[in-house]
């Protein structure tokens, strides 16, 4: 069966395109303003489902990463496998409302065995297969993994359980060799990493240039991804310039996440923050660095707010980093299929007819009005409303 879309904006042109059944057709020029625009189905790199929608529950007593991180520790003796699912269930639906193909979420992994919620997830992941893909990530913290009597066991059932390696760095002793040793993991179980890293003001953290030059040595590119790096939004100009052209040259990509760095970074009751606390999204893409967004944390201690949806992430962006609509749209569509080792999705003909539909002539539009009706299509189906 085949079905017509009139007047739809993509890259500056407005369109006709005709779906054949689960495929796009063809796509044809046409006068005058487009009434829609299109948008491939997107990918997020960086969620936490394990502490997702826990918030109503643990408030933190103290603003910042680390009132976060002390919150939401308190709250662990709650996550039973009932409990992780449901939350975990109620992240997937809002996603598929949203219209997300693929997810990769971190997963807390504190000590050598693996955690109740990996394989919670697992099952997760399992249950919507052919929906949404769902990746796993561990994340441990690096004094952890890079531990010669812990790491490796990690690494063994991360590699197991067809997961990805990660870590969390932040200004960490002995940092080199200890990083060395998780790249070796990585290189022993042919794992791709993941780091949580610099996620701080610090201009002393640099932990990404240290990833950088770990993933050069290594020959990794491609398999190397980082989130954060919050300190290249404050260190010295010329330092940040000097690794942003090492990591694009090694190819190591970085996700950003607007809404939990937003929240946390320069946080201080009865202050307003002044900075922003995001990584410099301009000079990192025109250093070559791929760069994506991410949801990061959804109603929780680290961003009380929020919902899965790359939409909202995006417009975050735009308005926090100055960015033009238009550019900027594959941070939530190509640029994390292919840092999640996933194949691209097009608008093209013979291509899956796989995308979002937003009732706006342009991107502009799109930015701002938030609650333009917006309709998800899958194999050439539209997806019922919620």
């Amino acid at each position: 069966m085949s079905a017509a879309l009139e007047a739809v904006h993509l890259n500056g042109q407005t369109l006709r395109i005709t779906l054949d059944g689960a495929r796009i057709g063809a796509i044809t020029p046409v006068a005058g303003p487009a009434q829609a625009v299109i948008l491939p189905l997107p990918v997020d790199p960086h969620v936490h489902l394990d502490k997702t929608h826990v918030i109503d529950r643990c408030p933190p007593a103290a603003p910042g990463l680390f009132g976060a991180i002390a919150a939401i520790m308190a709250d662990v003796p709650n996550w039973t496998a009932d409990d992780l699912r449901a939350r975990a269930e109620r992240g997937m639906r809002e996603a598929w409302a949203n219209g997300f193909r693929a997810i990769r979420t971190h997963v807390d992994w504190p000590a050598a065995q693996a955690p109740l919620s990996w394989s919670v997830l697992g099952e997760v992941a399992q249950d919507w297969a052919g929906r949404i893909t769902l990746q796993r990530a561990a994340l441990t913290a690096l004094d952890t993994l890079g531990d010669p009597a812990i790491g490796p066991q990690i690494a063994a059932e991360v590699a197991r359980t067809g997961g990805v390696l990660g870590c969390f760095i932040y200004r960490n002793d002995d940092l080199a060799a200890k990083l060395a040793r998780v790249f070796d993991l990585a290189r022993a179980h042919d794992l791709w990493l993941d780091f949580h890293v610099d996620e701080g003001l610090d201009t002393e953290a640099t932990g990404f240039d240290a990833i950088v030059a770990q993933t050069a040595r290594h020959g990794m590119g491609g398999r190397v991804l980082c989130g954060h790096a919050c300190s290249l939004g404050t260190r010295p100009e010329a330092d940040v310039a000097r690794v942003m052209a090492q990591a694009a040259q090694a190819g190591v990509a970085l996700t950003i996440l607007p809404t939990s760095n937003g929240w946390l970074q320069d946080n201080s009751p009865g202050r307003s923050p002044r900075l922003r606390g995001m990584a410099p999204m301009q000079e990192l893409r025109a250093a070559g660095v791929a760069v994506l967004l991410g949801a990061d944390n959804v109603r929780d201690p680290f961003y009380p707010y929020g919902s899965y949806d790359a939409l909202d992430i995006y417009r975050q962006a735009v308005l926090g980093q100055h960015l033009a609509p238009a550019d900027w749209l594959d941070t939530i569509t190509a640029a994390p299929a292919r840092a999640l080792g996933l194949p691209e999705a097009r608008i093209a003909p013979g291509e899956a007819a796989d995308f979002l539909l937003i009732a706006v002539p342009d991107w502009a539009e799109a930015i701002s009005l938030p609650r333009a009706a917006r309709q998800v299509f899958r194999a050439g189906a539209l997806q019922p409303e919620r």
